[in-house]
């Protein structure tokens, strides 16, 4: 299992209809092949200046190359998130188990 994350910050206003009118189209994603689990989320802390995330799940690292090379993910980045993002974090994650290794 591979999770998705990017935090970012957006060009327009907070609140404004441009700013509803992206992350609209980024919940579009969530309708592409391989993508499970897809939050859109608010930032609550104060302890950085990213203002939303989005999160999304897949099962392998074949189902996420495909999610990275579909066409309207590509479009996206390009026509949307290139455009209108002022500043992002992406990362990925794959499931670590150190814990379980660990005996009391």
């Amino acid at each position: 299992m591979i999770r998705h994350t990017v935090t970012f910050r957006l060009k327009h206003p907070p609140g404004s209809s441009a700013e509803r009118d992206f992350l609209q189209a980024a919940c579009a994603l969530a309708s592409l092949p391989g993508v499970e689990r897809f939050e859109c989320l608010r930032q609550t802390s104060s302890k950085n200046n990213f203002t939303f995330g989005l999160s999304m799940e897949f099962a392998d690292a074949a189902a996420y190359a495909g999610y990275c090379d579909h066409p309207d993910h590509t479009a996206f980045v390009q026509q949307r998130w290139i455009p209108e993002v002022a500043d992002f974090l992406e990362l990925d994650y794959e499931a670590h188990h150190p814990c379980q290794t660990l005996t009391p």
